[in-house]
C-alpha cells in the first residue's frame, strides 16, 4: 500500500458536509483505508470573488490503486455529490477532490500531476496536509514541507472548529 494525500474542498451545497460525504466514500474505496485527517479549514476562492468561502481538509489514503484508477474513482465520488465540470476556471463547486502526493512517486501524464501542480503556494493544502504528514516530509521532486510553509504564509484561512465535523470525521478514521 502506498500513502496518498488528496485534498478536499467544497462552498456549495453545505460544505462541511460534502467533505463528510467524501470521506465516508474515500473510507469506502476497494484496496484503501482512510489513515488520517486533518481539521477543516475555510478559505478565500482562488478564482472569482464572488463566490462563497471554502471549506478545505487533507486526508491521508493508504491505497493498493493505481493513481489513475484512484483519480478515476475520486472523479465519481465528485459526481455523486453533484460536481458539474464547467469551462470556468476555479468556480464554485459542490466537490474537488485532488491527489496531492501519491507515495514517493512524480507523476507526469495528462491528467495527472504529481506532486499537484501549485500546491506549494496553496496555504488550504499546506497547512491542513501539515497537520496530518510528519514534519520531516520531502515531495517526491525533492522539496521539503516545512520549506513550503515558510514561504507561504497563514493568509486568508481560518481553522474551523466544530465538534460535529471532527466526531464525523473521528469515526471515519476509526473504522
Amino acid at each position: 500500500m502506498e500513502r496518498v494525500y488528496i485534498g478536499l474542498g467544497s462552498n456549495l451545497a453545505d460544505p462541511q458536509q460534502q467533505l463528510r460525504g467524501a470521506l465516508q466514500a474515500l473510507a469506502e474505496l476497494p484496496g484503501s483505508r482512510l489513515a488520517a485527517v486533518s481539521s477543516l479549514y475555510a478559505s478565500d476562492p482562488l478564482g472569482p470573488a464572488d463566490q462563497p468561502r471554502y471549506v478545505n481538509a487533507v486526508a491521508a489514503l493508504e491505497t493498493d490503486l493505481e493513481p489513475l484508477a484512484l483519480l478515476d474513482a475520486l472523479q465519481r465520488i465528485e459526481l455523486a455529490q453533484g460536481r458539474e465540470r464547467k469551462a470556468e476556471r476555479w468556480g464554485p463547486r459542490t466537490l474537488d477532490l485532488d491527489i496531492l502526493l501519491f507515495g514517493e512517486r512524480l507523476i507526469d501524464q495528462p491528467r495527472l500531476q504529481v506532486p499537484h501542480y501549485h500546491m506549494q503556494a496553496r496555504a488550504f493544502v499546506l497547512y491542513p496536509l501539515a497537520e496530518i504528514a510528519p514534519p520531516e516530509l520531502v515531495l517526491a521532486d525533492g522539496r521539503r514541507l516545512v520549506d513550503l510553509l515558510a514561504a507561504c504564509p497563514f493568509r486568508g484561512l481560518e481553522r474551523l472548529v466544530n465538534t460535529s465535523v471532527t466526531d464525523a470525521v473521528t469515526n471515519v478514521t476509526r473504522r
